[in-house]
């Protein structure tokens, strides 16, 4: 029995430690256009955000490869701001805590799986990498708007989840490269390219591709590759601060 406690009150302490200490969600009444999750100090504040897009961040997994859940997932908009009592925790145990934020107030339940399925992946196109590296100190940051990524402290990891919900499928890193980058990507999206409504100007911009190439040193490829799925089976809206 005393072995069973003790188990125990380990398990609360590791759930506590990855826990915020202070959160509060709220129904967002921002434009629909922008939204983001910042990071820094201990500090997270997610503006105008749904439900999929705190699952993309918190497990690090892009759209195309969650699955399932309630219609509202990728509707219904939040803005979140939480703080941890460790006031050095970086993104990546901000994401943590951000896990166990979802699995409390919005109940969210998952099971995983792996498909192989049609995607893209990133490597380095000829002449290497052309983003700038990031100041180790820099707070991580990534905004987004169409055809616009705007981006400080930014690992490869994280620029996957942006580029795989753009193209719509999974995208696999195959660069090897730790490193963080600061950019601005700037593109034309496809369907602002082909209009045929003659009464408004095509927009003179590269695609996303060509973007990645000319203005990061970044290549997209497409490929059968396996990826990992997350299932959601359970998410209700948040309970109440």
């Amino acid at each position: 029995m005393r072995i069973a406690l003790r188990g125990v009150f380990f398990t609360a302490l590791v759930l506590q430690a990855a826990s915020f200490e202070v959160a509060s969600i709220k129904p967002s009444d921002a434009p629909s256009g922008s939204s983001g999750i910042n990071t820094t100090n201990g500090f997270m504040r997610a503006t105008n955000v749904t439900l999929m897009r705190c699952i993309i961040g918190a497990y690090g997994l892009p759209q195309p490869q969650i699955l399932g859940g309630p219609k509202w997932l990728d509707d219904l908009r939040f803005d979140i701001v939480a703080k941890s009592a460790d006031r050095s925790a970086g993104d990546p145990e901000l994401m943590t805590m951000l896990q166990s934020l979802l699995a409390d107030r919005f109940h969210l339940a998952f099971h995983r799986d792996t498909q192989t399925v049609s995607g893209y992946t990133l490597t380095v196109a000829r002449g290497g990498i052309t983003a700038k590296e990031s100041d180790p100190n820099v707070s991580a940051t990534t905004n987004s708007s169409r055809g616009h990524i705007d981006a400080k402290g930014c690992p490869m990891s994280r620029l996957i989840i942006r580029l795989s919900g753009l193209v719509g499928a999974p995208v696999v890193d195959m660069t090897d490269d730790k490193r963080n980058f600061d950019f601005s990507l700037q593109w034309v999206p496809d369907d602002m390219q082909t209009r045929s409504n003659s009464s408004a100007p095509v927009p003179d911009g590269p695609s996303l591709f060509t973007a990645l190439q000319e203005q990061m040193g970044l290549k997209l490829e497409a490929k059968k590759i396996p990826v990992q799925v997350l299932i959601i089976d359970r998410a209700d809206l948040p309970s109440e601060n």
